[in-house]
């Protein structure tokens, strides 16, 4: 008999209950049928009515209100659940047409009513998902209609009902049970669920989002939005469907970081960050120091629970992904043997709940994985940037900014991957020892062959692992090299280009590029034999284990057979990914240990000052008996029997000459110079101006307040104090100018300005500044003096060293320093007479003064008045920045980014990179052999185990083996050589565009950002793309070969597989939008970090001296969140989509059981169908792993994304025309020509020169004066082109400089730049970069520049080091090897950009005579400060507000008492006058 159904609104019910005599009558059958015909139709015009009633009935409001409610909750996820009870019916409509195909002729009333009555249901279905679509998805109710409500409850009731019935027919009547067993739990499970959404169900987007008050026009969201994680049910949890609206956000728009919610306080870098310090404090004091054992003790108690959580969960899904191997063998014998309903049922249940529990418990093990990650990481870079701000300065010179860098962004990154291997040295081995007691179930003791095969293997990776983190040590070691020499080269990428020198220092990046990847090779080299040992360990392992079996004797059937190779499928599946945990944990093993050292280096010593309270004594800084040194191991001390008492409220003067001490007695008062002996007091809190200007990237506002609340009046004044008042009214948006890093687009007068306002806005009890007044000009140098130092700190404590002899008068104490040695201390009419040191300054100065008096004798009295006049009537000239028509734009914006998906023409390039993509093709060919090797060999021994005899079976299977192991190597070189061509080749090319990018990249983009490139993404193409890339081909392959093996058994797969296969790339389009922006937001919010690490560390004396660390943490901790926020959401949506892949693949796997269970008996060949079984086993992983990396390599392709950026910078003009190169001896007279010369940094920037025209005469001295900001060194920079021109034209003897190339033009002209520079080498390196000169030659021109005695103290001579920027040598100094540089190359035309600022007077008249000595007849422009520098020159030209002022001979410039040279030199002058009154009235006070 055959069962009959009917349905109930769209529900099943079979109507076994009634009389099976009664069934037989046709007239009770075709009433059951009218009956559920009519209960269809019902429902239908019911729901169609109620949504008429829905739509013209009720009205809605005209007045859009703000929802915080949006609608129904698990809208997506009901809709989901209606349309799986589409393609269930479908299903079953498909398997009764195949039941009519195989019996043609049995086909009945009943079989036709019971397919009606299943087509009636489709549509029925249907129409629910397009109510559902239409309605309720547009409505803005909490609730679903109580109609359908209704509805799913009764469809509950009814299925649970129906699968009782099903199991009791099941007595009577066999045929087709199974199914409509199978479909019925199916339903009651979709029921079930629907039921909980009808009733229970929460909204939780309303957790999530909330749109802006209308009323307010408001695009800020009033209140911080955490992650809905931690409001989340449990289902909710499971099924990740908490961060479903943001995917759905990013599905409508492009995601910005505003719209990704902030983390909670579990996950935040602050509690990471401050449980891993209270740790590593705790074991430091056990211990004394960190080491690696306990940096990793103390990052497992960080993360604790989660490692536990995740153990739990790994166990889980490992042991339900045996279950399927277990029972392949019991699966192959039902086939083979007569069936009953039991079996089929709990076999596939058993099959299928496995899946289910295997899925749900991976994903949830991955994302809680990658969030132990993400806490790791964030922890260790937090306390990495702790540990920056602490370091002492001799721990400081052993790692430069670039390595410290490193650890941030790219080891601490490595220990947070990590995390996501954490488990698999164990799991392997529990892995082995299931897999070891299924064999022994099907073939005893041959079982011992798999264990020691597997052993072989194993041990196999130690060797190989050794090497591994032999090789990723040398790696990283020149991986910090070339990013310690690229963070140099960025930040001083404007002298190289003045030099010339850039490409130069381009070919030494990539000399150590070839170092890196000499071992880069090596190390991929291992990588590649590893995955080949790997990918036929289960070869060698199943041919060793068959083999033993025949000669045990061992009867091999089908069932014994797929059972074995499923266990080995799944253990090569488990065991393949231990190459990666190998390589993972000897890179890790390799940071671990790069920062725990970095860890053990020691601390800035807090007990070098002892604070004192400021209202228990009258001294503010107190030195007894001090001996310092910043090299403890040097037998030279810095500082020597340093003795000083300064009371609260005096003013202190320290002078000396060059590399005399100046600076080292400051940072002994700052605690940043090592004491060796004596005591060190200091009374008050402490502002610190440095001699080289430290800004922030950032607002000119931000930078003076730093940190403090804003107080208009107070921050007024300091503006007036500091003069900048003027210059902010000229910039682009006044003081909310973004300034670019290290204040690119301020002067060095503004620099130094800001820095001091900075200090004055602090309102600290002891200032100390470090010859602030080198950058700025003498009129503003004298307004700073008197109007900050004498009347702002009028009653403050200020110690101020100076070059100027012209302040010294003013001051209570001077100090002059000679040696490391305080040779005098007094007032200044009291030392003048007491000693020689002081009077060779003064001396030197005077001299000075003596040449502008014999230039203009009667100037002073009488211009006096001219200047009192013109300050009380308020004449100063401003000017108004000239912007372009339309553009007004800071310089630093925001980083770009890509927006939708990648490009086509990213992986084009990208794989045609390396032998125009040669090796794609050979890639791909090998695996599909290999694939079809691996098909063949197990089809093979499945077949034949029970027709073939035991040596001809093993022969063919080896034979097969080796044909698939050739393959495996073929691929794996193939794609290593590939990857690491690729690599090199991108590269090459994208610091080459860098290096030749206009300086106008370097000023809107600051360091941060081109490192991220250079270290994270090319880390990225280096070792990650390739191995992506390669396994999702692989798998896509392995996937078609499943699908065909599949076919084989159960044809029908194939109108399952493909709508579902539709479905998953449907889910996958889906959340590609959002999880693409995410990534890039991840490449973007990495960037700041990076940043902010980079100006912390060059900026820590000054973050110490604010007492600022806690402030620059908090902002790094945001700065962490702000990267990790992204980064989390990136893990949940990757395992949002895995989940619904891994379901939907399993539901493909429940369809193929029922399929094989319920076709009845000689119609598939019970081994074949075992087959499909075994490699249906792995359909869900490899379907889901392949939709996955398809994701994950479009996400990870960002990197190259962003290198093809940086690969298509526009470049600078040629280095060489050669169609119009310059005479060798070009040029021979020296003659600048400028005709109307206009200038702006950028399209949307004012022009800050504004129509020059002057001519320097070949031979002539030059000089250029004018306040700071009036175009002077902007002037300079046009001549050698790092600006190219608005308008007009520069002419060297004739020929215009814009029409030869950059390196003709450059290396022709000499410059001592305004920012002295020395690069870490050695004194040879720094002097001859290009090695052009012999030694001969560089002594002399160390000689001639006063430098000469001071290398030959040095053990090295010449080869003595330099570090990073030049640290360990003195201002002054690094000042004079700029000059011996241009001794050295003598050219025809010398500029000099305020050379002489950061020397004493008496070495800056040396500097002059030696210039005048060897550059007599060459052509001289120098931009000075101090008068004494140009007034013997030969023109003066006068820049104001980018104009041409005055241009003539200083002589006659003088004569006219209106000038403006001539009141810059009456300023001058008159310093030491309006000084000495100064002194003399504070005396009488």
């Amino acid at each position: 008999m055959e069962d009959v159904e009917a349905s109930f609104m769209g529900m099943p019910v079979n109507l076994w209950m009634i009389s099976i005599e009664k069934m037989n009558d046709a007239s009770n059958f075709l009433l059951v049928h009218l009956f559920s015909f009519i209960i269809h139709l019902g429902i239908l015009l019911f729901v169609f009515v109620n949504w008429l009633c829905k739509r013209f009935i009720v009205k809605e409001d005209n007045v859009r209100k703000r929802m915080i409610n949006n609608g129904a909750s698990f809208y997506k996820q009901a809709l989901f659940s209606c349309v799986v009870l589409v393609l269930l019916n479908i299903v079953m409509c498909f398997l009764s047409l195949f039941y009519w195909y195989i019996h043609r002729n049995g086909w009945t009333n009943e079989n036709t009513s019971t397919f009606s009555d299943t087509i009636l249901r489709t549509i029925v279905w249907l129409f629910v998902c397009v109510y559902l679509h239409t309605h309720v998805s547009k409505s803005a109710d909490s609730k679903y209609p109580l109609v359908l409500r209704i509805w799913w409850v009764c469809f509950f009731l009814i299925s649970c009902f129906c699968v009782v019935l099903d199991y009791s027919f099941y007595k009577h009547n066999r045929d087709l049970v199974a199914q409509y067993l199978v479909f019925n739990v199916l339903s009651s499970f979709v029921s079930l669920f629907l039921c909980y959404v009808a009733f229970w169900g929460r909204n939780e987007i309303r957790h999530v989002y909330e749109e802006p008050l209308l009323d307010g026009g408001a695009d800020v969201m009033s209140d911080v939005i955490v992650t809905p994680l931690v409001t989340s049910n449990v289902l909710s949890l499971l099924t990740f469907s908490w961060i479903h609206p943001l995917i759905s956000l990013g599905n409508k728009k492009p995601l910005n970081l505003n719209d990704v919610p902030q983390l909670d306080s579990e996950n935040s870098a602050q509690r990471a960050f401050s449980v891993l310090r209270n740790k590593l404090e705790l074991d430091k004091i056990r211990n004394s120091q960190t080491n690696t054992f306990n940096l990793v003790k103390a990052l497992i108690l960080t993360t604790w629970k989660d490692i536990i959580t995740t153990a739990v969960l790994s166990l889980v899904f490992t042991l339900a992904s045996y279950v399927g191997p277990y029972l392949m063998d019991t699966f192959v014998q039902y086939l083979n043997k007569r069936r009953n309903f039991n079996g089929s049922f709990f076999l596939v249940s058993a099959f299928f709940v496995a899946k289910i529990v295997d899925c749900l418990s991976q994903r949830q093990c991955e994302f809680k994985l990658q969030q132990a990650g993400i806490k790791v990481r964030a922890g260790l870079v937090a306390m990495i940037y702790h540990k920056g701000l602490t370091l002492s300065s001799q721990s400081k010179q052993g790692h430069s900014n670039g390595e410290i860098i490193n650890f941030m962004a790219v080891d601490a990154d490595r220990i947070g991957e990590f995390c996501k291997y954490m488990h698999n040295s164990w799991l392997v081995i529990l892995q082995v020892g299931l897999a070891l007691t299924i064999l022994y179930k099907n073939i005893g003791i041959s079982a011992l062959a798999t264990l020691v095969t597997t052993i072989l293997v194993m041990l196999s990776n130690i060797p190989i692992g050794s090497f591994q983190e032999k090789f990723q040590q040398k790696l990283m070691k020149f991986k910090d090299k070339r990013m310690k020499t690229t963070s140099e080269i960025l930040k001083n990428m404007r002298i190289l280009k003045l030099y010339g020198w850039e490409m130069k220092f381009l070919s030494k990046i990539n000399d150590i590029r070839t170092d890196e990847s000499y071992w880069l090779f090596k190390y991929v080299s291992t990588i590649a034999m590893t995955n080949f040992a790997f990918w036929v360990a289960p070869t060698f392992v199943a041919i060793a284990t068959f083999g033993t079996c025949m000669l045990n004797g061992v009867p091999l059937d089908s069932g014994k057979v797929l059972s074995t190779l499923a266990t080995f499928k799944l253990l090569q599946d488990n065991v393949y990914n231990l190459p990666d945990t190998i390589s993972v944990i000897a890179q890790t093993k390799v940071s671990l240990d790069r920062i725990a050292s970095f860890f053990c280096l020691d601390d800035l010593d807090h007990d070098l000052v002892e604070m004192v309270p400021l209202d228990s004594s009258d001294t503010a800084v107190e030195i007894i008996n001090g001996y310092f040194s910043w090299d403890v191991t040097s037998p030279n001390l810095t500082l020597t029997g340093i003795n000083l008492r300064i009371n609260h409220g005096m003013k202190v003067a320290v002078c000396g000459g060059v590399a005399s001490g100046k600076s080292s007695l400051v940072s002994c008062m700052l605690g940043e110079i090592p004491k060796l002996s004596g005591k060190v007091k200091v009374s008050g809190k402490k502002a610190y101006v440095g001699q080289s200007s430290w800004i922030q990237s950032g607002k000119i506002e931000d930078n003076i307040l730093f940190g403090k609340g804003m107080d208009r009046i107070r921050y007024n004044k300091v503006l007036e104090a500091c003069d900048l008042k003027k210059d902010i009214e000229v910039l682009s948006f006044g003081d909310q100018t973004v300034i670019g890093e290290r204040g690119i687009n301020l002067s060095g007068g503004q620099k130094q300005r800001i820095q001091i306002a900075r200090a004055l806005y602090q309102d600290a009890d002891i200032y100390l500044f470090d010859d602030p007044f080198s950058a700025v000009d003498a009129i503003t140098g004298s307004h700073l003096f008197k109007e900050c130092m004498m009347d702002f700190l009028e009653s403050k404590t200020v110690i101020y060293v100076t070059h100027q002899m012209d302040f010294l008068p003013a001051a209570d104490l001077i100090l002059v320093l000679k040696d490391g040695r305080i040779t005098q201390a007094g007032k200044y009419d009291n030392i003048l007479n007491s000693g020689t040191d002081f009077i060779e300054l003064v001396g030197a100065h005077r001299e000075a003064l003596l040449e502008i008096e014999s230039a203009g004798r009667n100037l002073i009295s009488d211009i006096s008045k001219i200047i009192k006049e013109e300050v009380i009537n308020g004449q100063s000239q401003t000017g108004k920045s000239d912007y372009a028509e339309g553009n007004k734009r800071q310089l630093v914006e925001e980083e770009e980014r890509e927006r939708g998906k990648v490009g086509s023409s990213a992986y084009w390039k990208y794989f045609t990179a390396a032998y125009g993509g040669v090796f794609v093709p050979l890639i791909i060919l090998s695996q599909i052999l290999f694939e079809a090797f691996q098909i063949s060999s197990n089809y093979w021994l499945t077949w034949a185990a029970a027709r073939v005899a035991g040596s001809e079976l093993i022969i063919v299977y080896v034979a097969l083996g080796v044909g698939s192991s050739f393959c495996i190597l073929a691929r794996s070189v193939f794609l290593m050589k590939a990857g690491y061509e690729t690599a090199n080749q991108l590269f090459y090319k994208m610091h080459f565009c860098i290096f030749r990018a206009p300086m106008s990249f370097f000023d809107a983009n600051p360091s941060g950002r081109v490192l991220n490139r250079v270290s994270t993404d090319q880390s990225a193409v280096d070792l990650t793309i390739p191995y992506i890339a390669g396994p999702f081909a692989f798998v896509v392959i392995q996937l078609l070969g499943i699908v065909l093996v599949m076919s084989l058994g159960a044809w029908p797969v194939f109108l399952v597989f493909f709508p579902v296969i539709g479905i998953c790339i449907w889910i996958q389009q889906y959340y590609l939008p959002s999880a693409r922006e995410l990534a890039r937001l991840v490449g973007v919010c990495k960037a700041p970090v990076i940043q902010h690490f980079s100006e912390t560390i060059s900026g820590t004396t000054t973050i110490r001296s604010f007492d600022q660390k806690q402030r620059f943490e908090e902002i790094c901790l945001k700065l962490i969140d702000n990267y990790s926020r992204p980064k989390f959401h990136v893990a949940a949506a990757f395992n949002w989509l895995g989940l619904r892949l891994d379901m939907l693949s399993s539901f493909i796997f429940a369809f193929l059981l029922i399929f094989l269970v319920s076709v009845p008996e000689g119609i598939i060949d019970p081994s074949t169908a075992g087959l499909a079984v075994t490699y249906g086993l792995n359909l869900n992983m490899l379907q889901a792993w392949a939709i996955q990396k398809l994701s994950k390599l479009e996400i990870q392709f960002i990197s190259v994304e962003r290198i093809f950026q940086y690969s298509s910078i526009p470049s600078e003009p040629p280095l060489v025309i050669e169609s119009n190169r310059p005479d060798v001896f070009w040029p021979s007279n020296g003659k600048v020509d400028i005709h109307d010369l206009q200038v702006r940094y950028g399209p949307h920037m004012p022009l800050v020169l504004r129509g020059v025209t002057c001519t320097f005469l070949g031979g002539t001295k030059t000089g250029i004066v004018g306040r700071t900001g009036s175009g002077k060194s902007t002037l300079i920079q046009t001549l050698f082109r790092i600006v190219e021109p608005t308008c007009g034209e520069i002419l060297v003897d004739g020929i215009n400089v814009s029409s030869i190339g950059l390196h003709d033009l450059r290396s022709r002209l000499s410059i001592i730049p305004q920012d002295p520079t020395m690069f870490s080498g050695t004194v040879r390196s720094n002097m001859d970069p290009l090695e052009e000169y012999t030694d001969d030659q560089i002594w002399e021109a160390l000689d001639k520049c006063q430098m000469g005695d001071e290398v030959r103290k040095k053990v090295e001579k010449l080869d003595s080091a330099v570090t990073e920027n030049g640290d360990n040598w003195s201002m002054g100094q690094r000042q004079l090897v700029c000059l011996g540089r241009v001794l050295l190359k003598k050219s025809k035309i010398l500029v000099l950009d305020e050379a002489t600022a950061s020397v004493d007077t008496a070495t800056d008249n040396m500097i002059q005579k030696t210039l005048r000595q060897h550059f007599s007849d060459c052509t001289v422009i120098t931009i000075a400060h101090r008068i004494t520098s140009v007034v013997n020159n030969d023109m003066v030209l006068v820049l104001n507000n980018g104009l041409v002022q005055e241009y003539d001979s200083p002589i006659t410039l003088l004569d006219d008492k209106l000038s403006a040279f001539s009141q810059l030199v009456v300023e001058y002058s008159m310093r030491s006058n309006s000084a000495s009154v100064t002194s003399q009235g504070r005396s009488n006070v």
